[in-house]
């Protein structure tokens, strides 16, 4: 009897071991990737801060780009982000819907599915490269805010796609039930049951899918960005500026390197700013949509 005991102990013992030999390991590892994030946020922060004033964000760049700031490149970046969103948005959540509510389960389906995912891999200037051929060339839009906006719709419409479809499936088929047998159509259900409460998830998927496209530079290198454009673009079918792209130029291929590292800096660091920008007022969005799901 003591010896099962004896067992038993040991065995509860190494379990315990194990347990938290394992928590130790994913906190660790989770701390970690913190902490470069802390890291890198410390980095441009601390060499950007001090290039930020009112003039950097308020006027255009100025004598080779050593000087001046990054007005219209902010406005660049805003435009293209609305109009990706424009795209991707309603095409994206529709299709979901589709996906998920209406389309038969089948082989197309299941094809589609493993096609969006593919889509989702492809990597941004494959689609900066077909927005040229496509969208400059092909439609006769040209080197605009049109054609950059299209090809940034297209790159974040598999992840609106998939977070859509992913938050519909995420409702059970007990609401959908119920709501049916109450008398409700299936589209009446779909619009007062089941998108409400899938709304929060879908947000999460929107923000994530603004978050990649304000940091892309591959694809408005093929179909929109321009090198220096000290003005602001005057129509949708004009050329713009882009903080990323911009940031590349700058740091890569100006007329004075040394002069405009620190340019670089604050202009990573704006691009980070409009970024956290987007994604706290999209999770206060969230909140209250999920708050309002939560009373109703």
């Amino acid at each position: 009897m003591n010896k099962k005991h004896t067992t038993s102990t040991k065995y509860e013992t190494k379990k315990r071991f194990i347990q938290r030999f394992t928590f130790t390991v994913i906190r660790l590892f989770s701390y970690s990737v913190v902490g470069i994030l802390i890291l890198i946020l410390s980095f441009i922060i601390i060499k950007g801060i001090g290039v930020i004033n009112w003039n950097f964000l308020t006027s255009a760049p100025a004598e080779g780009m050593t000087k001046g700031g990054v007005f219209p490149a902010i406005i660049g970046t805003l435009c293209l982000i609305a109009g990706s969103a424009l795209l991707s948005f309603p095409v994206g959540i529709m299709s979901g819907i589709y996906m998920n509510e209406y389309a038969k389960k089948g082989i197309i389906v299941r094809f589609i599915r493993v096609m969006t995912n593919n889509l989702s891999g492809i990597p941004s200037i494959v689609f900066g490269l077909f927005g040229m051929v496509f969208f400059v060339n092909k439609l006769g839009f040209g080197d605009s805010i049109l054609s950059g906006s299209l090809t940034l719709g297209l790159l974040c419409l598999p992840l609106v796609i998939r977070t859509t479809e992913e938050a519909l499936k995420a409702i059970p088929d007990s609401y959908r039930e119920g709501s049916r047998a109450l008398g409700a159509t299936k589209l009446q259900t779909l619009r007062k049951v089941i998108l409400p409460m899938a709304n929060p998830n879908i947000l999460t998927g929107l923000i994530l899918s603004l978050g990649r496209v304000s940091g892309e530079t591959a694809p408005i290198l093929f179909t929109c960005a321009a090198y220096f454009l000290p003005h602001l673009p005057q129509s949708i079918f004009d050329q713009c500026m882009a903080l990323p792209y911009h940031l590349y130029v700058i740091s890569t291929s100006g007329t004075d390197l040394e002069a405009q590292r620190p340019i670089a800096y604050g202009t990573a660091l704006v691009l980070i700013i409009i970024v956290l920008l987007i994604n706290l007022l999209a999770n206060i969005l969230r909140r209250h949509v999920g708050k309002n799901i939560r009373i109703n």
